[in-house]
């Protein structure tokens, strides 16, 4: 069972970067793959990037492409979300999961959650 904690969420304008982390514990986070989701207020969960344990496999929602960058430094157990360029419909909790699937994109897939770190960005 892994535990994930997510950070670095904050109040900020458009155009500006925000750098998410995402911190696991109790478990081989080497052997997971890690998916960064976001929700906002009455929509559905909605998938933003995938990355697979050895960072051979990086996957983006077609709205993340190109401003978002996920990584991930096993060595930390720890993973990233870097946006850039960042927009107000970009405002949502940000959370970060856990799968030993790999190249997912639907939330089922994913066993473990982190509780979520609010992104909000004013125009």
């Amino acid at each position: 069972q892994v535990q994930l904690v997510e950070s670095g969420g904050g109040l900020v304008q458009a155009g500006d970067s925000l750098r998410l982390s995402c911190v696991a514990s109790g478990g081989t986070f080497s052997k997971t793959a890690m998916g960064w989701f976001r929700q906002a207020p009455g929509k559905e969960r909605e998938f933003v990037g995938h990355i697979n344990g050895d960072s051979s496999i990086v996957d983006y929602a077609n709205f993340a492409r190109g401003r978002f960058t996920i990584s991930r430094d096993n060595a930390k157990n720890t993973g990233y979300l870097q946006m850039n360029s960042l927009k107000p419909e970009d405002t949502a909790v940000y959370l970060c999961a856990a799968t030993f699937a790999i190249g997912k994109r639907s939330p089922t897939w994913y066993e473990n959650w982190g509780q979520g770190t609010q992104v909000t960005v004013s125009s």
